[in-house]
């Protein structure tokens, strides 16, 4: 099967080369690194690595996945994985693997914290709270938001994802519910991200974040409801 790698980025320059070389190059068909407003070295790093380099210049997390996503030659599993080597990319294979079996259509990585820092406070109540909401109010079972994650192609066409910022997660976890897709959860390694994160790392970028993921949780809550 034809993997396709994404990752996302927005000066990520001391950590977008560790990240490209764990990449399992043996199984992986192509590796795309979208450049979401990068004014350091990032993308001259990239080049170098000889990734294929998509640029998004509308701001957002969402809107950078998106963009990777319209790039791709029609792979048969899309991986998202963020730039700023906090997950583990030699752990890819565990979370290809229940596709590649046949077993799953969409398996997400649950952050294991290996190291003191790596899920900031902040981040941990927010996790806990999407998810505790997810479930009391939509009867969906996850335990993570984690970006780590693995889709077969076809089934990430169906969901017709739309956010373009912090809910893509969220999203793509309501909706793969909603369509009752096969969903595996499976620990993957977690450590202190380099760099300061643009989200979690700041009181401002935390509060907005917070909004957003529960803004998206009920409209995309809300739409799963009504459907069934």
């Amino acid at each position: 099967m034809k993997i396709s790698v994404i990752i996302p980025v927005l000066n990520e320059e001391e950590a977008i080369a560790n990240v490209i070389n764990d990449i399992p190059k043996s199984f992986v068909e192509e590796i795309i690194v979208v450049d979401n407003g990068c004014t350091d070295r990032t993308v001259e790093i990239a080049k170098k690595h000889g990734v294929r380099i998509v640029t998004e210049p509308r701001r957002g997390y969402g809107s950078a996945c998106l963009a990777g996503i319209a790039a791709t030659q029609k792979p048969d599993i899309v991986v998202f994985l963020d730039g700023d080597f906090s997950d583990d990319p030699t752990e890819m294979f565990s979370l290809v693997q229940p596709i590649l079996d046949g077993q799953v259509e969409f398996v997400i990585g649950t952050r294991q914290p290996t190291e003191k820092g790596a899920l900031l406070p902040q981040a941990r109540f927010g996790n806990k709270l999407a998810t505790l909401l997810m479930r009391v109010f939509f009867g969906v079972k996850y335990t993570d938001l984690g970006p780590f994650r693995a889709i077969r192609y076809d089934k990430l066409m169906v969901l017709n994802m739309q956010d373009k910022n912090f809910g893509w997660t969220i999203e793509m976890q309501l909706k793969a519910a909603k369509l009752e897709m096969k969903v595996l959860e499976v620990p993957v390694s977690y450590r202190k991200r380099i760099g300061t994160s643009k989200i979690s790392g700041t009181v401002m970028g935390s509060i907005r974040a917070g909004i957003k993921i529960l803004s998206t949780l009920f409209r995309y809550g809300f739409f799963h409801r009504s459907i069934n």
